[in-house]
């Protein structure tokens, strides 16, 4: 396999058209593992390319990123959803089961967490800043909606700024 540089902003589109459906964010501490996110943001902060997730208190992957400080986004190329993935990241704790059996690995370039061959767009990013969520500030319908069920209560994100590193795709040679 080999790795196909891309500048990420010509991939702009195809990244955020698919980040609402849902995108994997892997880590790599204890082991790996790879959580669906559908929020996040692509941009540029400080002078450098960036892409910025939120990680729930409760999840296995935040004790990942606050030990590495890195992470590697995982994106479908067009809209090829792999429904079983999708179901046992999206769904399952890796905290109870092995994530890296039901997928690809493909090795990174620049930091230590793989990427996953079947979603081939890759960014590998090193976290530069991370901040809790401050519930004080934010508006009330996004309280009530996203915080206000009884499982939800406590259960904030945290945000984790990543600078991209490398960016490419994953290609079969």
């Amino acid at each position: 396999m080999r790795k196909e540089k891309i500048n990420v902003f010509d991939y702009a589109k195809e990244i955020t058209s698919v980040l609402k459906p849902g995108i994997l964010l892997n880590s790599n501490g204890d082991k790996f593992n790879s959580m669906v996110i559908g929020w996040g943001h692509l941009g540029i902060i400080w002078g450098m390319e960036t892409f910025t997730v939120y990680v729930r208190q409760s999840r296995y992957t935040k004790a990942q990123l606050d030990k590495t400080k890195e992470f590697t986004l995982s994106v479908p190329l067009d809209n090829n959803f792999d429904k079983e993935i999708i179901r046992i990241c999206g769904t399952l704790s890796g905290n109870d089961i092995n994530k890296a059996d039901y997928v690809t690995l493909v090795d990174p370039k620049t930091n230590h967490t793989p990427g996953i061959k079947e979603y081939p767009l890759t960014l590998e990013c090193e976290i530069i800043y991370q901040q809790d969520q401050v519930l004080e500030k934010m508006p009330e319908t996004v309280l009530e909606r996203y915080y206000g069920k009884e499982d939800d209560i406590g259960n904030f994100h945290t945000l984790y700024i990543g600078k991209i590193v490398d960016a490419y795709i994953i290609r079969e040679d």
